[in-house]
């Protein structure tokens, strides 16, 4: 069973024991719900989170662990000769699964029958002659061997899918009735509840750490066995990016973090001073009417995709600077795609992020500090100059170090907008790369992640990260000791 109608079936099996749970409590005291020790519905949330926990739970776990045991066990069955010099086992493996979904894609179309995909016995022609009909594109004919893996794949699947539908059914309706026969008057249901759902409230809240424990997890494993088989002094040393998956690579980090550290500087160039000066007008001068039109539309920014920015990069500030410095022009560009054009559409889309956060921090400032300034004879101006901007200053240099960090993060309008050469260079008018379009590309198609070339892509997040989340601690502290001195 699909796994969106079996969640529909166990959210059922949930609404049935709510209703029966709640019948059963109020039949317990003749339908008067004084003698009963909480009110009735939590009777029937009882039912409904003993039925709801436990088989989504087992839903959850099924569907992260039977990829991984299939995966096993059709990798340990397949010969030493379906691996080829020029190929890995994962490659072999994702032409398996590959193969497998597009059997079940024909079968569903009506393409061939479920017998036909279970005994299909054609020449390798034919079976992509089918895939290809179902949508299913593959490079080249369809080995023997990944075909028979591809049929025991489907059949574990099979096996797997019926016997997971089966034991979480059966979860559910055994959660409803230990919920039943618990359904007394004396029954404490109202602290069962409560308790269920302080621990739902627990989860949720440390599902943003074990991301991030994960995350960090993952990128140091592969950053190690990077260096395991590239020495990190030639990743840290070399001054030149060249990666050939035929082998010869030099990954040196330099000009990638250049390119990064360049293109972001020009952002913040851009951002910091347009977004501060927006804040204090908005903060200072802006009437209630103005600020409630203008601060909403300017944060509108910040919600357009960056893919959009991107585009707005490629097609209008690239060529715009291209005719001003250009050929036609003063010629220190050669093409649209540069530093320069990727730097100021950044700038263009952190402008929200320094002006909504600095327009919050200059507004925190006691209005007592402006009242005693302009006791002192001290113009508007003049305030906003020596006390306001002063006193607001920890909070505005956090804001930058978050926008920083936003800006060094930044891969659609990088790729889009700036080229795609890894360079070390001082012109804004030439076309260079970050880590994170590196990264990207280091990923793109079925990457063979024994090699260094594509493990590199983890060396890159793992710096990556360790910079930007100096900047968060950074920026955050910062935050914390002006809240501190002004709260």
């Amino acid at each position: 069973m699909p796994v969106f109608w079996l969640s529909l079936l166990i959210v059922a099996v949930a609404a049935v024991g709510f209703v029966l749970a709640r019948g059963r409590a109020l039949a317990a005291v003749d339908g008067d719900r004084r003698h009963l020790h909480s009110l009735p519905n939590y009777y029937g949330w009882n039912a409904a989170l003993k039925v709801l926990t436990p088989a989504f739970a087992l839903l959850f776990v099924w569907l992260i662990v039977q990829p991984i045991w299939m995966n096993t066990q059709i990798a340990g069955a397949l010969p030493d000769t379906a691996v080829s010099e020029d190929s890995t086992l994962a490659l072999v493996m994702s032409d398996v699964r590959r193969v497998a979904d597009g059997l079940d894609l024909a079968v569903a179309q009506g393409i061939i029958s479920e017998t036909n995909a279970a005994a299909i016995e054609a020449g390798a022609t034919d079976v992509r002659g089918v895939l290809a009909q179902a949508g299913v594109a593959l490079g080249s004919d369809v080995d023997p061997t990944v075909l028979a893996a591809a049929q025991s794949y489907r059949s574990l699947s099979g096996v797997g899918d019926a016997a997971m539908t089966v034991a979480v059914l059966l979860l559910a309706l055994a959660g409803m009735g230990w919920a039943l026969r618990q359904t007394t008057a004396e029954f404490r249901a109202r602290n069962v509840v409560e308790q269920g759902v302080r621990a739902m409230l627990l989860f949720a809240a440390s599902i943003a750490i074990l991301t991030t424990v994960g995350i960090v997890f993952s990128l140091i494993f592969n950053t190690v066995e990077f260096f395991r088989i590239y020495p990190a002094s030639d990743f840290f040393g070399s001054l030149t990016w060249s990666p050939s998956f035929g082998g010869g690579s030099e990954l040196g980090i330099w000009p990638l973090l250049w390119g990064t550290l360049y293109i972001s500087l020009i952002a913040l160039l851009v951002a910091v001073p347009i977004g501060l000066f927006a804040a204090i007008y908005l903060s200072e001068y802006a009437g209630s009417k103005v600020r409630a039109f203008a601060k909403p539309t300017l944060e509108l920014l910040a919600g357009i995709p960056t893919i959009v920015y991107g585009l707005f990069a490629l097609l209008t500030v690239g060529p715009l600077l291209l005719s001003a410095f250009g050929r036609d022009g003063l010629n220190w560009m050669q093409a649209g795609t540069a530093v320069m054009t990727a730097g100021l559409v950044m700038g263009i889309m952190l402008i929200p992020f320094v002006s909504s956060l600095s327009d919050d921090i200059i507004n925190a400032v006691p209005q007592a500090m402006r009242d005693g300034s302009y006791g002192l004879g001290a113009t508007q101006s003049e305030t906003i100059r020596q006390v306001v901007i002063p006193a607001a200053l920890p909070g505005i240099v956090g804001a930058i170090l978050l926008a920083a960090s936003r800006a060094i993060g930044e891969t659609m309008i990088v790729v889009l907008g700036a080229g795609a050469a890894a360079r070390l260079s001082l012109n804004p008018f030439e076309a260079m790369t970050t880590v994170t379009a590196k990264i990207v590309s280091q990923l793109t198609g079925d990457a063979d992640f024994a090699s260094p070339e594509a493990l590199v892509a983890f060396a890159l997040g793992m710096t990556l990260f360790i910079i930007t989340l100096g900047l968060n601690v950074l920026a955050l502290s910062i935050v914390r000791k002006y809240r501190e001195q002004y709260e």
